[in-house]
C-alpha cells in the first residue's frame, strides 16, 4: 500500500514537470520538445544599438574591424563536464560586432580558408561562373570561360581585437543556512564566482596597441532544500525536496565581451560611448540590437571605403593635404592599353581627389605579361598615355601627372604586386 502511495507521488510529481512531446516517424518514441528558437539576445542590446546610432550619426565612412582568436586562458577543465569557459570567444566579439548592425565593417580573419582556395582558382584560372568573359588580348578580343581577377578584391582592415579570457575564480563568498528537528529540516545557501577577460584593440598597419580593457563579471546562484528522513511506526521515510539555479555563466561572457568591443572601438572613432551606458540593463532585452537602431547608417557605396569588389584604396586627403600613403591601383588587361570602366570610374576619384591633394597610383597589368623590354617600354607609354588624357579630360593638367619610377630598359624581372598582377609603373598625380 505505502509502494503504491510513494508511485502515485511519483505520477504526481512528473505531472509537475510537463514538457510537449511529439511522435515523428511510425514506431519512434515521442520526441520532447522545448521552447522555440529566439535571439540571443543579453543585457547590453539597448547599448549597442545606441552606440551604433552615435556612430552612425558622424557621417563616416564605417572602420573595418577584424577579429583574432579569443581565446580562454583560465585552464579550468573538469574530466566530466569538459572546458568550464567556452571556446568560442572570437565567435561572440565576430557576433558583437555584427549587433553594431553596419556601423563597423567587419573583415573574415578567423577561418578565410574557402576564399583563399577560391582565389588560388582565380590566380591559376580555374574558377568560372558558368558565362564566357571578354578579355583584350595581343589579337583582339578574346572570350574565356574563367573568371578574369585583377587583385584587390579584399578589402582590407583597419584594425583587429584580440585577448582572451583570463580569470575564473570559484566561490568567492558563500553563505546560508541549514536547520533540522527531528530528522526534518531545511536548507538555504547563496554562492558566487568571477570571471575576467582582457581584450585589445590593434592597428592592423603597425601592429601597434591603440587600447586595452580588462573587464570582470561576477555571478550568483542559490540553493534551498527541505528534506525529511525519520521513521513513522516501522517505515523509514527519505524526503528531499529542493532547487537550485545559477545565473548562466557563458551569457555574462558574452555580455562582458560585447562591453569590451563598444569600448575600444569607441576609442579608435573618438565617439563616446559612455552616454549609452545608461541603458544597461540587469534583465535581458527582448528586443534584438539590430532592430532597436533609429539611425541609417551613411551611404557608403560610391566611396573608397564602400563594400564594392576591388575599390581603390581610401582617397580622402589627409590634415595635410594629401591622401593617404597607400597607393591606388589602376589595372590593364592583357597587352591592352585602353581603360576598363571600372578603371574610368576610379579616375572620377582620383581627379577629385587630386585637385585637394597629391595621390599616389600604381598601374598594374597581369603577371603573365612578360614581352621583350622595347615592347614593354611601348605599353608603358600608351598606358601613361591613356591615364594621363583621361585625368586631362576630369580637369587634371597633363604636367601634374607625373612618373616617379617604371623598369629600367635593362631590367627584365617581374615586379609582383599581388596574386597574379605586376607594377608597370608608379605615379603622382597632383599635390
Amino acid at each position: 500500500m505505502r509502494i503504491g502511495a510513494l508511485a502515485g507521488l511519483s505520477t504526481v510529481l512528473a505531472g509537475c514537470v510537463s514538457t510537449p512531446t511529439q511522435t515523428v516517424g511510425q514506431g519512434e518514441i515521442p520526441v520532447l520538445l522545448g521552447p522555440a528558437v529566439r535571439d540571443n539576445v543579453t543585457p547590453m542590446e539597448g547599448v549597442l544599438a545606441c552606440f551604433a546610432d552615435r556612430l552612425a550619426a558622424t557621417g563616416r565612412p564605417p572602420i573595418m574591424v577584424a577579429v583574432g582568436d579569443v581565446k580562454d586562458y583560465t585552464g579550468k577543465y573538469s574530466i566530466n563536464e569538459g572546458n568550464a569557459i567556452t571556446q568560442g570567444g572570437a565567435l561572440m566579439v565576430y557576433s558583437a560586432l555584427g549587433k553594431l548592425a553596419g556601423a563597423v565593417g567587419i573583415a573574415e580573419r578567423f577561418d578565410p580558408m574557402i576564399a583563399e582556395r577560391e582565389l588560388s582558382y582565380l590566380d591559376r584560372r580555374q574558377l568560372g561562373d558558368g558565362r564566357h568573359h571578354e578579355l583584350a588580348g595581343p589579337d583582339g578580343v578574346q572570350r574565356v570561360p574563367w573568371l578574369p581577377y585583377y587583385g584587390g578584391s579584399i578589402k582590407q582592415s583597419d584594425y583587429f581585437l584580440i585577448g582572451g579570457i583570463t580569470e575564473l575564480n570559484y566561490n568567492i563568498n558563500s553563505g546560508g543556512a541549514e536547520a533540522a528537528v527531528n530528522q526534518v529540516g531545511a536548507k538555504r545557501r547563496v554562492y558566487s564566482q568571477q570571471v575576467g577577460i582582457d581584450l585589445r584593440i590593434v592597428d592592423t598597419r603597425s601592429l601597434e596597441v591603440v587600447k586595452t580593457v580588462s573587464l570582470t563579471k561576477q555571478f550568483r546562484g542559490y540553493e534551498v532544500g527541505l528534506n525529511i528522513f525519520r521513521f513513522f511506526d516501522s517505515d523509514l521515510f527519505d524526503i528531499n525536496i529542493g532547487a537550485k539555479g545559477q545565473e548562466p555563466l557563458q551569457l555574462g561572457i558574452r555580455a562582458a565581451l560585447e562591453e569590451a568591443v563598444v569600448r575600444l572601438v569607441s576609442d579608435v572613432t573618438n565617439v563616446d560611448y559612455r552616454p549609452c551606458m545608461e541603458l544597461r540593463g540587469q534583465r535581458l532585452v527582448e528586443t534584438p540590437a539590430e532592430a532597436l537602431r533609429t539611425v541609417p547608417n551613411p551611404d557608403v557605396s560610391q566611396s573608397g571605403n564602400g563594400n564594392g569588389r576591388g575599390a581603390a584604396m581610401n582617397l580622402t586627403p589627409a590634415s595635410g593635404g594629401h591622401v593617404a600613403a597607400r597607393s591606388t591601383q589602376i589595372a590593364f588587361e592583357f597587352g591592352a592599353s585602353n581603360l576598363t570602366g571600372a578603371a574610368l570610374a576610379l579616375l572620377d576619384q582620383i581627379a577629385a581627389s587630386a585637385m585637394k591633394g597629391r595621390v599616389d597610383v600604381v598601374l598594374v597589368s597581369r603577371d603573365t605579361e612578360n614581352f621583350d623590354p622595347g615592347k614593354r617600354d611601348a605599353l608603358t607609354d600608351q598606358r601613361v598615355a591613356a591615364v594621363t588624357t583621361a585625368l586631362a579630360s576630369r580637369g587634371i593638367a597633363p604636367a601634374a601627372v607625373r612618373i616617379v619610377w617604371r623598369p629600367d630598359p635593362a631590367d627584365t624581372s617581374i615586379h609582383r604586386d599581388g596574386p597574379g598582377l605586376q607594377e608597370i609603373a608608379k605615379l603622382t598625380i597632383g599635390g
